[in-house]
């Protein structure tokens, strides 16, 4: 097997080993995110309007749920770690504290979405046509939050410990699933009269809950990879909480830092004209498609340098970050290549949409597609950053890409140049680029064995980890 690193400490068929969690979890992204672009395809019947109502909806949308989805970093590396020490009991608490957190919070969150639609997308700037479209879409959509991270966090627990095809087998059953009910509850079937672009929402919501269902039942009956352990006194609570909510909370942060900056993309490109508010956000969500394909390596840095804190060997840890993105870099040339060709797609893809849109659409996906394996490179980073403990970096580059660079660019070239919408996208590339700077700089400041000596310390403070008070927790 060729190895794409100098390191000693990769174990035999390190390539193997890596695609059984890469390749799943990369297809369950590209589902997921397919998902979004057939959803833009199917209310594309609907016209522009349509399109844009959808993209705008959904860009509000990430906002929580990416803020409250944090959690399934916290909840994936505490897993890998404490399932590379061999302490289920620890994976247990963990994982039962993670899912009753996410549900509560994800509960409250969706209330001012689920009453006051019609003025959040106001008060973000959207045009009247878009309000009307987009209201009750954005309600329904946001009322599956709970369910949405819910199954975010199972699915970084079951990667974490082994099982990386359960939640690609969850995701293929519910998104093979919500395209026909998106089409019927659309356009309507027979006596059933079709709702518009709401029904594509409660397609969603429903498949949303069918998912985050199966995603419990294959981690607490399938598989048996956590027992239902709710830490039952207040040492619990915090001895288990702590170290999920520490990774959580600054990717939290970040997380409201990406979702916002991409919200403003579409605020800034709203006020050209529904056109090219329609053009970006098929840009954009075609692109998320493509560069999902090398998102498993992300998950694969998480799991398996996490697996190897756990287990003490700093080494290994560092040798798998090394091979991991490496093997991104020509994963994201392969799909920079395809996302280019797909272009050709658009008229077929989005036939009732108007030509001036797809022709802006057609530039943007070609520039994008150029700077793909940039985009690659600084999400893996990003993935590289929590599992040696610096959150910190990836706050400073969620910051200083988007708001000191990439939105200033946009209104700069979108509004006073003829770029108009491709100044968004190439502020988005330089966006982009700035992030993967600091976080390769941040990187380079990462020392492996320090991260598994903190490691090994903080569960010495309540214990030795294999025998000691938390090993019964």
């Amino acid at each position: 097997m060729l190895r794409f690193t100098k390191g000693d400490h990769l174990p035999p068929r390190a390539g193997s080993k890596v695609a059984r969690i890469a390749i799943p979890v990369s297809l369950e992204f590209m589902l997921v995110l397919g998902l979004t672009f057939v959803n833009q395809i199917i209310v594309g019947g609907l016209g522009g309007v349509a399109v844009a109502a959808v993209g705008f909806a959904n860009s509000i949308h990430t906002i929580p749920v990416f803020f409250f989805g944090a959690l399934n970093v916290g909840a994936g590396v505490v897993a890998a770690r404490a399932f590379g020490g061999g302490q289920k009991r620890v994976v247990s608490k963990s994982v039962t504290f993670a899912v009753i957190l996410s549900v509560v919070t994800g509960v409250v969150a969706a209330i001012p979405f689920v009453l006051f639609p019609d003025e959040i997308l106001r008060l973000a700037g959207a045009s009247e046509g878009v309000v009307t479209q987009g209201s009750g879409y954005l309600a329904v959509l946001v009322a599956g939050l709970a369910a949405g991270v819910l199954g975010m966090v199972l699915g970084a627990v079951l990667r974490s410990v082994d099982r990386p095809r359960s939640p690609m087998v969850a995701t293929i059953i519910t998104v093979a699933l919500n395209t026909p009910l998106a089409i019927v509850f659309v356009y309507g079937i027979g006596p059933f009269e079709g709702m518009g672009v709401v029904g594509a929402a409660w397609a969603t919501l429903i498949t949303t809950v069918l998912k985050a269902v199966i995603l419990l039942i294959q981690t607490y009956l399938v598989f048996d990879v956590a027992n239902w352990l709710v830490p039952s006194t207040r040492r619990d609570w915090v001895t288990i909480g702590r170290p999920i909510i520490v990774l959580a909370f600054p990717m939290a942060l970040t997380s409201i830092s990406w979702t916002f900056g991409n919200f403003f993309y579409n605020v800034i490109v709203a006020q050209l004209g529904d056109g090219p508010l329609a053009a970006i956000n098929i840009v954009f969500t075609m692109s998320s498609v493509f560069v999902v394909g090398s998102i498993g390596f992300g998950s694969a840095i998480t799991v398996l340098a996490g697996q190897a804190i756990g287990a003490g060997n700093s080494a290994l840890a560092k040798d798998w970050v090394a091979y991991l993105l490496r093997l991104g870099i020509y994963t994201s040339i392969g799909f920079g290549v395809l996302f280019a060709l797909s272009s050709l797609a658009l008229p077929v893809l989005f036939p009732r949409v108007e030509a001036d849109v797809l022709w802006a659409a057609t530039l943007g996906i070609l520039i994008n597609a150029a700077l793909q394996p940039i985009a690659v490179r600084m999400l893996l980073m990003a993935s590289v950053l929590p599992s040696g403990n610096d959150t910190t970096g990836i706050i400073i580059g969620d910051f200083a890409g988007p708001y000191v660079v990439g939105l200033p660019l946009a209104i700069a070239l979108a509004y006073f140049t003829p770029l108009g919408v491709l100044g968004a996208v190439i502020a988005k590339g330089g966006e982009d680029t700035v992030k993967w700077l600091i976080f390769a700089a941040r990187n380079r400041r990462i020392r492996w064995d320090t991260v598994v000596q903190r490691h090994e310390d903080s569960l010495i403070g309540i214990g030795d980890p294999r025998t000691g008070p938390i090993a019964t927790l």
